[in-house]
């Protein structure tokens, strides 16, 4: 496995994975793996000749309080997970080389940008996109993979990608949870005990609405309505969001007429924690 740390060795060494015609995948991550990228990893290296992985906590896409300094670096224990899934390329920049000095260059995807995690966290997507762009343009992928537990990312890269007409498909990867049902995330590590326990509320909410939508409600409105009923019964988790969107465009749903995002995120102690379904009429 071969770990590039500058954009000059990460292009060469994918122009030579590439060679004669090898479908490249790129598995875009900020390190502290766990089974969820590994997820992608898998999907990645069953559909592609060769498969790169990024390992670089993006600094644009932290607001000025959030949690860039004491979001967890593993990176000798993530290179040792990623090279037992077999994989051929790590690239892992510092922010300097990501970021030449005096940069004022963005990439933004306007409307889909402010909405859901973008409206709490201003600035977010516009970080996320502009080092997506810069990595599809590193790496020259011919597919990148994305977990849907991230769904509102993934509206807003596929609109960028459609938008840029960039060469690369992307892959989306179901949601993996851990064996109580908490969905994946770097950030669980933040959590003690007793607030991972109480972080499974967002976990029921969405089974309660799911519930609820089989028994035949196609108001978005009374879904959120008892979806927040569940929440309230944990006192000691803030909700951030509970919303029915479209998936590509995330624009509020009325009725449900057609498949559906619920998307809710939340605070559990100091901790933001975020997850989704989505419902098939």
């Amino acid at each position: 496995m071969k770990i590039c740390a500058t954009v000059s060795e990460a292009r060469a060494a994918c122009r030579a994975a590439r060679a004669g015609s090898k479908r490249l995948g790129l598995v875009p991550t900020m390190g502290a793996l766990h089974e969820g990228h590994l997820s992608l990893v898998r999907t990645a290296k069953a559909q592609c000749d060769a498969v790169a992985v990024s390992i670089f906590v993006n600094p644009t896409q932290f607001g000025p309080t959030e949690d860039l300094a004491r979001y967890p670096r593993r990176f000798e224990s993530d290179c040792a997970l990623l090279e037992k899934e077999g994989v051929d390329l790590v690239f892992a920049p510092s922010a300097e080389e990501m970021y030449p000095k005096g940069g004022v260059t963005w990439v933004t995807v306007e409307g889909l940008s402010e909405r859901l995690d973008g409206r709490s966290r201003p600035g977010h997507f516009r970080g996320v996109t502009t080092v997506v762009a810069k990595l599809f343009h590193i790496i020259e992928p011919d597919a990148a993979f994305f977990g849907q537990k991230d769904a509102a990312q993934v509206a807003v890269i596929r609109r960028m990608v459609r938008d840029l007409n960039l060469p690369v498909e992307i892959v989306v990867c179901p949601i993996v949870r851990e064996p109580d049902g908490l969905a994946m995330s770097s950030r669980n590590a933040y959590l003690n005990p007793e607030e991972r326990q109480r972080g499974l509320v967002l976990q029921r909410s969405l089974q309660f609405v799911e519930k609820v939508f089989r028994a035949g409600e196609r108001n978005a409105a009374r879904l959120i309505a008892a979806a927040k009923d569940v929440l309230a019964r944990e006192p000691l988790v803030r909700l951030d969001y509970f919303e029915i969107v479209d998936p590509d465009t995330l624009d509020p749903l009325d009725e449900i007429s057609k498949p559906a995002l619920v998307a809710v995120a939340a605070y559990v102690g100091s901790t933001r924690l975020i997850d989704n379904a989505v419902l098939h009429p």
